[in-house]
Protein backbone atom coordinates (compact mmCIF):
# COMPACT_ATOMS: atom_id res chain seq x y z
CA UNK A 1 0.00 0.00 0.00
CA UNK A 2 3.00 2.64 0.87
CA UNK A 3 4.09 1.68 -2.83
CA UNK A 4 0.80 2.52 -4.35
CA UNK A 5 0.03 5.41 -2.45
CA UNK A 6 3.84 6.81 -3.35
CA UNK A 7 3.00 6.21 -7.20
CA UNK A 8 -0.20 7.65 -6.90
CA UNK A 9 0.79 10.77 -4.86
CA UNK A 10 3.36 11.27 -8.27
CA UNK A 11 0.57 10.89 -10.62
CA UNK A 12 -1.22 13.40 -8.96
CA UNK A 13 1.40 15.76 -9.21
CA UNK A 14 1.50 15.27 -12.82
CA UNK A 15 -2.17 14.53 -13.93
CA UNK A 16 -2.68 15.52 -17.51
CA UNK A 17 -6.59 15.95 -18.59
CA UNK A 18 -9.39 14.08 -17.45
CA UNK A 19 -10.17 11.24 -19.65
CA UNK A 20 -14.07 11.84 -18.67
CA UNK A 21 -15.60 15.17 -17.30
CA UNK A 22 -19.39 14.02 -17.13
CA UNK A 23 -18.85 12.55 -13.20
CA UNK A 24 -21.16 13.27 -10.31
CA UNK A 25 -17.99 13.37 -8.04
CA UNK A 26 -15.15 13.11 -10.11
CA UNK A 27 -12.81 13.92 -13.13
CA UNK A 28 -10.99 10.39 -13.88
CA UNK A 29 -7.46 10.41 -15.10
CA UNK A 30 -4.84 8.36 -16.74
CA UNK A 31 -1.16 8.81 -16.05
CA UNK A 32 0.76 9.49 -19.04
CA UNK A 33 3.34 8.12 -18.13
CA UNK A 34 4.82 6.14 -15.08
CA UNK A 35 3.97 2.66 -13.06
CA UNK A 36 -0.05 3.71 -13.19
CA UNK A 37 -0.21 4.66 -16.53
CA UNK A 38 -1.81 1.13 -16.91
CA UNK A 39 -4.59 2.76 -15.07
CA UNK A 40 -7.07 5.26 -14.56
CA UNK A 41 -7.19 7.20 -10.80
CA UNK A 42 -10.25 8.95 -9.53
CA UNK A 43 -9.62 11.26 -6.11
CA UNK A 44 -12.91 12.38 -4.30
CA UNK A 45 -13.16 15.31 -1.63
CA UNK A 46 -11.72 15.50 1.26
CA UNK A 47 -12.65 15.79 4.51
CA UNK A 48 -11.34 15.32 8.40
CA UNK A 49 -14.42 13.38 8.98
CA UNK A 50 -12.16 10.08 9.68
CA UNK A 51 -15.18 7.58 11.06
CA UNK A 52 -16.87 8.35 7.57
CA UNK A 53 -13.96 8.08 5.47
CA UNK A 54 -12.80 4.75 7.58
CA UNK A 55 -16.17 3.01 7.34
CA UNK A 56 -16.28 4.40 3.01
CA UNK A 57 -13.30 2.19 2.86
CA UNK A 58 -14.82 -0.49 4.85
CA UNK A 59 -18.24 -0.35 2.18
CA UNK A 60 -16.11 -0.33 -0.82
CA UNK A 61 -13.85 -3.20 -0.26
CA UNK A 62 -17.04 -5.11 0.81
CA UNK A 63 -19.19 -3.40 -2.55
CA UNK A 64 -16.14 -4.90 -4.99
CA UNK A 65 -16.09 -8.37 -3.02
CA UNK A 66 -20.14 -8.47 -3.16
CA UNK A 67 -20.13 -7.51 -7.07
CA UNK A 68 -17.60 -10.13 -7.96
CA UNK A 69 -19.18 -12.94 -5.90
CA UNK A 70 -22.28 -11.72 -7.56
CA UNK A 71 -20.49 -12.60 -10.62
CA UNK A 72 -20.06 -9.38 -11.64
CA UNK A 73 -16.69 -8.65 -13.75
CA UNK A 74 -14.81 -5.74 -12.17
CA UNK A 75 -11.21 -4.29 -13.10
CA UNK A 76 -8.74 -5.09 -10.28
CA UNK A 77 -9.61 -1.93 -8.18
CA UNK A 78 -7.55 -0.54 -5.14
CA UNK A 79 -9.15 2.08 -2.63
CA UNK A 80 -7.22 4.18 -0.72
CA UNK A 81 -7.47 7.29 2.05
CA UNK A 82 -4.45 10.02 0.91
CA UNK A 83 -3.61 12.06 3.62
CA UNK A 84 -3.26 15.75 2.42
CA UNK A 85 -2.11 17.62 5.28
CA UNK A 86 -5.07 16.32 8.05
CA UNK A 87 -7.41 16.16 5.45
CA UNK A 88 -7.78 12.56 4.20
CA UNK A 89 -8.94 12.39 0.22
CA UNK A 90 -10.47 8.92 -0.99
CA UNK A 91 -8.99 7.74 -4.32
CA UNK A 92 -9.39 4.55 -6.46
CA UNK A 93 -6.88 3.27 -8.43
CA UNK A 94 -8.48 0.93 -11.29
CA UNK A 95 -6.97 -0.99 -14.07
CA UNK A 96 -7.78 0.45 -16.89
CA UNK A 97 -10.03 -0.43 -20.15
CA UNK A 98 -9.13 0.03 -23.84
CA UNK A 99 -11.18 2.74 -25.08
CA UNK A 100 -12.08 0.19 -27.92
CA UNK A 101 -14.13 -1.99 -25.24
CA UNK A 102 -16.21 0.72 -23.57
CA UNK A 103 -19.80 -0.34 -24.03
CA UNK A 104 -20.90 3.44 -25.09
CA UNK A 105 -18.64 4.39 -28.23
CA UNK A 106 -19.08 0.25 -28.93
CA UNK A 107 -23.19 1.36 -29.40
CA UNK A 108 -22.42 4.20 -31.31
CA UNK A 109 -20.38 1.87 -33.98
CA UNK A 110 -22.54 -1.36 -34.21
CA UNK A 111 -25.08 -2.02 -36.99
CA UNK A 112 -29.06 -2.13 -35.55
CA UNK A 113 -28.57 -6.46 -35.30
CA UNK A 114 -25.52 -5.94 -32.97
CA UNK A 115 -26.69 -3.25 -31.14
CA UNK A 116 -29.10 -5.42 -29.78
CA UNK A 117 -26.76 -8.40 -29.86
CA UNK A 118 -24.45 -5.91 -27.00
CA UNK A 119 -27.79 -4.50 -25.01
CA UNK A 120 -28.90 -8.22 -24.52
CA UNK A 121 -25.48 -9.30 -22.91
CA UNK A 122 -25.46 -5.75 -20.64
CA UNK A 123 -29.27 -6.43 -19.55
CA UNK A 124 -28.99 -10.21 -18.63
CA UNK A 125 -25.63 -9.33 -16.35
CA UNK A 126 -28.07 -6.96 -14.79
CA UNK A 127 -30.50 -9.59 -13.89
CA UNK A 128 -28.29 -11.69 -12.89
CA UNK A 129 -26.57 -9.55 -10.39
CA UNK A 130 -30.12 -8.54 -8.76
CA UNK A 131 -30.95 -12.53 -8.71
CA UNK A 132 -27.20 -13.16 -6.90
CA UNK A 133 -28.33 -10.95 -4.36
CA UNK A 134 -31.69 -11.43 -3.82
CA UNK A 135 -31.19 -12.92 -0.54
CA UNK A 136 -28.44 -10.78 1.26
CA UNK A 137 -29.52 -8.70 4.45
CA UNK A 138 -28.06 -5.49 3.01
CA UNK A 139 -29.06 -2.97 1.12
CA UNK A 140 -27.46 -3.32 -1.54
CA UNK A 141 -27.61 -1.21 -5.09
CA UNK A 142 -26.33 -1.31 -8.57
CA UNK A 143 -25.73 1.65 -11.36
CA UNK A 144 -25.04 -0.16 -14.76
CA UNK A 145 -25.52 2.30 -16.94
CA UNK A 146 -24.04 2.50 -20.40
CA UNK A 147 -21.18 4.60 -19.39
CA UNK A 148 -20.10 2.09 -16.67
CA UNK A 149 -19.85 -1.15 -18.73
CA UNK A 150 -17.33 -2.26 -21.27
CA UNK A 151 -17.09 -5.26 -23.00
CA UNK A 152 -14.15 -7.99 -22.92
CA UNK A 153 -15.16 -10.70 -25.77
CA UNK A 154 -18.73 -11.70 -24.81
CA UNK A 155 -19.00 -10.21 -21.61
CA UNK A 156 -20.07 -7.44 -19.76
CA UNK A 157 -17.41 -5.39 -17.55
CA UNK A 158 -18.59 -3.21 -14.99
CA UNK A 159 -16.36 -0.43 -13.41
CA UNK A 160 -17.88 1.56 -11.38
CA UNK A 161 -17.62 1.40 -7.82
CA UNK A 162 -18.38 4.70 -6.08
CA UNK A 163 -19.82 5.53 -4.12
CA UNK A 164 -20.23 1.56 -2.67
CA UNK A 165 -23.86 0.67 -2.67
CA UNK A 166 -23.95 -1.70 0.04
CA UNK A 167 -24.28 -1.42 3.86
CA UNK A 168 -26.11 2.49 3.35
CA UNK A 169 -29.69 3.45 4.42
CA UNK A 170 -31.35 5.91 1.52
CA UNK A 171 -30.54 8.97 4.15
CA UNK A 172 -27.37 7.96 4.49
CA UNK A 173 -26.84 7.50 1.10
CA UNK A 174 -28.26 10.76 0.37
CA UNK A 175 -25.83 12.25 2.71
CA UNK A 176 -22.46 10.62 1.05
CA UNK A 177 -24.52 12.30 -2.23
CA UNK A 178 -24.08 15.82 -0.98
CA UNK A 179 -20.86 14.58 1.08
CA UNK A 180 -18.91 13.69 -2.03
CA UNK A 181 -20.34 16.08 -4.87
CA UNK A 182 -17.96 18.36 -6.58
CA UNK A 183 -20.92 20.88 -6.80
CA UNK A 184 -21.20 23.64 -3.97
CA UNK A 185 -23.81 24.74 -5.73
CA UNK A 186 -25.69 20.77 -5.56
CA UNK A 187 -24.39 20.57 -1.90
CA UNK A 188 -26.55 23.96 -1.06
CA UNK A 189 -29.31 22.93 -2.59
CA UNK A 190 -29.14 19.45 -0.65
CA UNK A 191 -29.29 21.27 1.94
CA UNK A 192 -32.49 23.09 1.40
CA UNK A 193 -34.27 20.20 -0.67
CA UNK A 194 -32.49 16.94 0.55
CA UNK A 195 -35.20 14.63 -0.95
CA UNK A 196 -34.59 16.32 -4.43
CA UNK A 197 -30.68 14.55 -4.14
CA UNK A 198 -31.72 11.50 -1.83
CA UNK A 199 -34.21 10.73 -4.80
CA UNK A 200 -30.89 10.70 -7.20
CA UNK A 201 -29.75 7.18 -5.99
CA UNK A 202 -33.92 6.04 -6.40
CA UNK A 203 -32.68 3.90 -9.59
CA UNK A 204 -29.51 2.25 -8.40
CA UNK A 205 -31.36 0.05 -5.78
CA UNK A 206 -34.22 -1.19 -7.89
CA UNK A 207 -34.02 -3.94 -10.46
CA UNK A 208 -36.80 -2.57 -12.53
CA UNK A 209 -35.51 0.78 -12.42
CA UNK A 210 -32.01 -0.36 -13.54
CA UNK A 211 -33.40 -2.54 -16.07
CA UNK A 212 -35.30 0.76 -17.92
CA UNK A 213 -32.38 2.82 -17.23
CA UNK A 214 -30.32 0.43 -19.66
CA UNK A 215 -33.02 0.61 -22.22
CA UNK A 216 -34.04 4.44 -22.18
CA UNK A 217 -30.02 5.27 -22.87
CA UNK A 218 -29.26 2.87 -25.45
CA UNK A 219 -32.87 4.39 -26.85
CA UNK A 220 -31.65 8.11 -26.92
CA UNK A 221 -28.41 7.20 -27.80
CA UNK A 222 -29.37 5.54 -30.94
CA UNK A 223 -33.08 7.11 -31.45
CA UNK A 224 -33.30 5.74 -35.07
CA UNK A 225 -33.78 2.04 -33.94
CA UNK A 226 -35.25 3.24 -30.61
CA UNK A 227 -38.58 1.11 -31.57
CA UNK A 228 -36.28 -2.17 -32.41
CA UNK A 229 -34.61 -1.17 -29.06
CA UNK A 230 -38.04 -1.22 -27.00
CA UNK A 231 -39.69 -3.88 -29.11
CA UNK A 232 -36.13 -6.44 -27.78
CA UNK A 233 -36.70 -4.85 -24.12
CA UNK A 234 -40.23 -6.36 -24.26
CA UNK A 235 -39.11 -9.08 -24.97
CA UNK A 236 -35.94 -9.49 -22.68
CA UNK A 237 -38.83 -8.70 -19.85
CA UNK A 238 -41.33 -11.29 -20.82
CA UNK A 239 -38.71 -13.75 -21.24
CA UNK A 240 -35.90 -13.88 -18.73
CA UNK A 241 -37.28 -11.05 -15.61
CA UNK A 242 -39.10 -12.47 -12.29
CA UNK A 243 -42.64 -11.40 -12.72
CA UNK A 244 -42.23 -8.52 -9.92
CA UNK A 245 -39.69 -6.92 -12.30
CA UNK A 246 -41.05 -8.23 -15.52
CA UNK A 247 -44.40 -6.46 -14.85
CA UNK A 248 -42.54 -3.19 -13.50
CA UNK A 249 -40.28 -3.00 -16.81
CA UNK A 250 -43.24 -3.67 -19.26
CA UNK A 251 -45.27 -1.05 -18.15
CA UNK A 252 -42.63 1.39 -18.14
CA UNK A 253 -41.55 0.39 -21.72
CA UNK A 254 -45.03 1.65 -23.31
CA UNK A 255 -42.96 4.04 -24.52
CA UNK A 256 -39.58 5.46 -24.44
CA UNK A 257 -38.30 6.04 -21.20
CA UNK A 258 -36.64 9.09 -20.20
CA UNK A 259 -34.22 10.65 -17.81
CA UNK A 260 -35.65 11.64 -14.42
CA UNK A 261 -36.21 14.77 -14.34
CA UNK A 262 -34.37 15.27 -11.22
CA UNK A 263 -31.22 13.88 -12.76
CA UNK A 264 -32.03 16.26 -15.56
CA UNK A 265 -31.74 18.94 -13.55
CA UNK A 266 -28.75 18.13 -11.55
CA UNK A 267 -26.78 17.86 -14.58
CA UNK A 268 -27.67 21.10 -15.74
CA UNK A 269 -26.39 22.59 -12.40
CA UNK A 270 -23.21 20.51 -12.22
CA UNK A 271 -22.91 21.85 -15.93
CA UNK A 272 -21.69 18.13 -16.88
CA UNK A 273 -19.90 18.32 -20.00
CA UNK A 274 -19.28 15.42 -22.89
CA UNK A 275 -22.00 14.67 -25.22
CA UNK A 276 -25.21 13.35 -24.14
CA UNK A 277 -27.51 10.59 -25.45
CA UNK A 278 -29.56 12.69 -27.25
Amino acid sequence: MSELIRDVRAALADRGEPISKLGYFCAPFRPASGPLADHVIKTYRAGRDPELLEQLARRHEQYVNCLIQAGVRVPQTRFLLLNEAGFMRPVIVQKALEESTLLRPMLLRADPDQVIVLLDRAAQSIADFWQAVAQRPERIGYHPSIRNFAMDGDDPVFFDTFPPLIGYSREDMGRLLLRFSESGLVRGLGRVLPERIRSIQDEWYSPAGTIVGLIGSAVRLRPDDGEAILTWGRGFAESRLKSATREVVLAELGRAPRLPAVWMATRRVLGLEGRPNV
